[in-house]
């Protein structure tokens, strides 16, 4: 009786074992999308000091596009830029991206804004900053992933947020 339990046991590991390289650790996949983020909602501390110092707390929207699993998703920008113009800018937030019902990821983003001498002289904004998952709902339950982060102007308004990196989507 011993034997056949320690046997079942020893089968229970092994059949486990083998499960488990089979089916691998899960593997990162890359994310290239953009999303012309567009002002829904702001609210706008202007400094009264002559530095043009500026808070911006804003809601934007926006369809990601390019390749990995957050293409198609909208994302939603909750975001706060805390800017000197021709100086620097300390912006993050969050993007909510939701693809499908329920499937929703929660993204936590950072980003150090640097003016620089553009060819005219001029100073222009260069945003370069970073993302992660923070977590998520539906189909992005468990999804982990980061990778860098670059806004661009589209406009006077409207702005481009660039998202390289990799995601892993969880294991079920």
């Amino acid at each position: 009786m011993k034997t056949t339990k320690a046997n079942l046991i020893k089968l229970v590991a092994l059949t486990t074992f083998a499960a488990a390289l089979a089916a691998g650790p899960a593997m990162a996949d890359p994310l290239s999308v953009q999303a012309t983020m567009v002002p829904k909602e702001q609210i706008k501390l202007d400094f009264k000091d002559g530095s043009g110092h500026f808070v911006l707390m804003v809601r934007r929207e926006g369809n990601a596009a390019g390749s990995g699993l957050l293409d198609g998703a909208q994302f939603v920008e909750f975001g706060r830029h805390d800017i000197v113009p021709g100086v620097s800018g300390d912006p993050s937030g969050y993007l909510v991206a939701t693809k499908g019902e329920g499937n929703v990821a929660y993204i936590k983003w950072t980003v150090r804004a640097i003016f620089l001498p553009g060819k005219d002289g001029k100073p222009e904004l260069n945003d370069h900053g970073f993302w992660e998952v923070v977590s998520g709902t539906g189909s992005f339950k468990g999804l982990k992933g980061a990778g860098t982060l670059h806004i661009k102007s589209a406009n006077p308004t409207d702005r481009i947020f660039i998202l390289d990196g990799n995601l892993v989507a969880a294991q079920m």
